[in-house]
């Protein structure tokens, strides 16, 4: 962190003239590697929290209607490809995925620990119950048990229920804007409207809003700063071409640019 150099080296400038500006400048120095040394390690534990967190409760959720499909198994896999795991980190996504279906498995103090290096950030927390949401809902369904779980743990995670259903609809619109054959076009309007946080009752100009606000806090590298694993970079990119297909179907039934 040059900035924090320059100023320790003002600071011996200003206290003991050209000897105290390098003293200052060395000082600067070693607290500019302290710094961003306790920065990286603060991510890497971010980092690897959700990986563990992501998993175990993957398994919680998908055992929570009773059964684990082999299509949430399949997805919870495919993932493995996706986040670009190692051997190493493969074989420890699938402890945490079974330690997660366990019927003593404390969802709470799974969900607090990754609240707590997650340290609030909205988007963040999003993506990652947006991933959880893409195993459950992989046999094209997302059960009652499992949504009132997801609830249940947004809720721990300080985020409203209508995040969870506003996660749900996205999914839902970026679903249909790829089948022709899924929902009736109303119902796949009123999910693109609501993933972006929307009535039908919106301005075009609300519509351009909301939908830049969204672009914007779910941009990759922003994530990344906040403690998203690089890994993730393809989840993310995934979830911003979800909010680009709702808001194409707004577009286009509203008829504007």
């Amino acid at each position: 962190m040059p900035i924090v150099i320059f100023f320790c080296a003002l600071a011996g400038l200003w206290l003991g003239g050209t000897v105290g500006l390098v003293i200052g400048a060395v000082i600067g120095y070693i607290l500019s590697n302290v710094t961003g040394t306790v920065q990286r390690q603060g991510l890497q534990l971010i980092q690897s929290q959700f990986l563990d967190t992501s998993f175990a409760l993957m398994g919680a959720l998908s055992k929570a209607d009773g059964v684990v499909t082999q299509d949430e198994i399949r997805v919870t896999e495919q993932l493995f490809a996706k986040l670009r795991l190692s051997p190493e980190q493969q074989d420890a996504a699938k402890r945490a995925f079974t330690r997660g279906k366990a019927p003593d498995f404390d969802l709470e103090a799974c969900v607090d620990e990754f609240a707590r290096v997650a340290r609030g950030s909205g988007a963040l927390l999003q993506l990652f119950l947006q991933m959880q949401l893409s195993v459950v809902s992989a046999d094209g369904q997302v059960h009652p048990a499992e949504h009132a779980m997801l609830v249940r743990i947004a809720r721990r995670l300080g985020l409203a229920e209508a995040v969870v259903a506003r996660l749900e609809a996205l999914l839902r619109a970026a679903a249909a804007g790829a089948a022709p054959s899924g929902p009736a076009p109303a119902q796949r309007l009123d999910d693109a409207y609501l993933a972006l946080g929307l009535s039908r009752q919106a301005s075009e100009a609300e519509i351009k809003r909301a939908y830049r606000k969204l672009m914007a806090e779910n941009h990759p590298d922003k994530l990344a700063a906040k403690g998203m694993p690089e890994s993730m970079r393809a989840i993310a990119e995934e979830r911003a071409r979800e909010i680009n297909v709702a808001y194409d179907l707004i577009k286009k039934a509203r008829g504007f640019a």
